[in-house]
């Protein structure tokens, strides 16, 4: 089955159109990386998911439902979204952050929402002394860590990622890409995991978008694009990793 389906998507701003005839199948427990040139329509195609954008024409289906008919509050709660910087509630502490979305489902289960903030902060790499602390002390790849396990904290079926290790060094960078490379591994979770670096599309994904100017140019396992690349730009991307000297397939 498939996780997310977008249908003849169309996606215009008045006379400027950004999508066009976009056709793609996410399956169910895919990790999908979106890697393309700036304002290909990468983040667009990743709101659509959870209908914080709705396409112009065109249908976006998530778990059966499309999200033009359906209650975007109740799809969201099935969807965790984390992005560039985490943007932390900078007035809740860790672990009220990491709860925000449990303790809405479950109410007054308070026992529940701390056995999720406590699960996901382990599964992170979040110590538990920072639990009482504020955003503002942790360092960036600790906000980073908060941010994902915030956005895990519900145990959604998908996760919706834009750039989220974009603001952190190369170390922590790595030690982060290891960790949601782990976590989709021992859950099984769909993501969509937007980039602008080809080497961690290719060392993430286990199925690699390449997009340029709203098109496909190629859908397809790391492994097909570096030995197939289906088109002149999606060469370009590739050749510029391998003098890097980066290329490397999870």
């Amino acid at each position: 089955m498939n996780a997310i389906e977008y249908r003849n998507v169309r996606m215009a701003y008045g006379d400027k159109v950004v999508i066009d005839r976009f056709d793609l199948d996410v399956p169910q427990g895919a990790f999908v990386t979106m890697i393309g040139s700036s304002g290909c329509g990468k983040t667009t195609i990743l709101k659509m998911a959870n209908g914080l954008l709705h396409p112009t024409a065109g249908d976006v289906v998530v778990d059966g439902q499309n999200t033009k008919a359906v209650d975007l509050t109740a799809l969201r709660r099935n969807i965790g979204y984390a992005i560039q910087g985490s943007v932390l509630f900078p007035h809740m502490t860790v672990e009220k952050n990491i709860a925000y979305v449990p303790s809405l489902l479950n109410k007054a289960d308070k026992k529940r929402t701390a056995q999720a903030v406590a699960k996901w902060m382990r599964i992170v790499g979040l110590d538990d002394s920072l639990r009482g602390r504020y955003p503002a002390v942790l360092s960036g790849g600790q906000q980073q860590r908060v941010g994902i396990a915030r956005a895990l904290a519900a145990s959604p079926d998908i996760l919706l990622m834009d750039e989220p290790f974009g603001a952190v060094d190369e170390i922590t960078r790595v030690s982060l890409q290891d960790e949601i490379a782990r976590i989709h591994q021992e859950t099984g979770i769909t993501v969509l995991f937007v980039t602008h670096d080809i080497g961690e599309a290719l060392r993430l994904g286990t199925k690699v978008l390449v997009m340029n100017e709203g098109a496909i140019h190629q859908f397809a396992p790391p492994e097909e694009i570096l030995a197939h690349p289906a088109t002149d730009f999606v060469r370009r991307l590739v050749g510029k990793e391998r003098q890097r000297g980066g290329v490397q397939a999870r």
